[in-house]
């Protein structure tokens, strides 16, 4: 998942709304398609607009950097793991408690297909380790009744704001609009996933 012009390209032009994809979500694999796909959406776009904004017309020119683009990449993956997490137990939280489903250890097992496929595109190590680690502990202490009314995507707005690789005396400015930037997407994935799951299958 190296930086390109397409990934550039992913904030400066808007990306549609997932109606234009996905009809309904039925089955797990539209559940993990729609996890992996709104993840690397809401974590570039989110990434991607706070460097545009904090930079201005700069931004085009530190693209070209190699130890910022470096620095990007190392963001961009550590963001996005914890996108996933936030993602795949609001999905399955949501499921479990509005659309009866009870195959709870599906959850682990669609967040580690993602994650190791992601480790074949050459996803930052570091970030790897550290999403394994943090998804089994919070794996161990999640109430699927509750998750995805309590301020389910908490932790992946405070890894953007960590992350971002902006001076931390700039970023202190910035906190509040940095993590409303994300809640803001997150609200619309929550909003859509719930329209597209009104025929989803709990008996698979």
């Amino acid at each position: 998942m190296k930086l390109n012009l397409k990934d550039i390209q992913k904030y400066l032009f808007p990306i549609k709304r997932i109606f234009t994809k996905y009809r309904k979500i039925r089955s797990l694999e539209q559940v993990k398609n729609f996890i992996q796909e709104q993840s690397a959406q809401v974590s570039q776009m989110t990434l991607y607009g706070y460097l545009k904004t904090r930079m201005g017309a700069k931004h085009v020119l530190m693209f070209e950097d190699k130890d910022f683009l470096n620095s990007i990449n190392v963001a961009k993956w550590h963001i996005y793991s914890t996108c996933l997490i936030d993602c795949t137990f609001f999905c399955f939280s949501f499921l479990h408690k509005e659309r009866n489903f009870t195959k709870i250890e599906e959850a682990e097992k669609i967040f580690f297909e993602i994650i190791n496929n992601e480790k074949k595109n050459e996803m930052n190590l570091d970030a790897y380790n550290s999403a394994k680690e943090e998804f089994n502990s919070r794996f161990k202490e999640i109430n699927w009744n509750s998750y995805c009314d309590l301020d389910p995507f908490t932790n992946s707005c405070k890894a953007l704001y960590h992350w971002s690789p902006i001076a931390d005396e700039l970023k202190k400015l910035d906190k509040k609009i940095v993590l409303n930037s994300m809640l803001l997407k997150w609200n619309n994935v929550q909003n859509d996933f719930k329209k597209l799951t009104v025929d989803f299958k709990s008996s698979q």
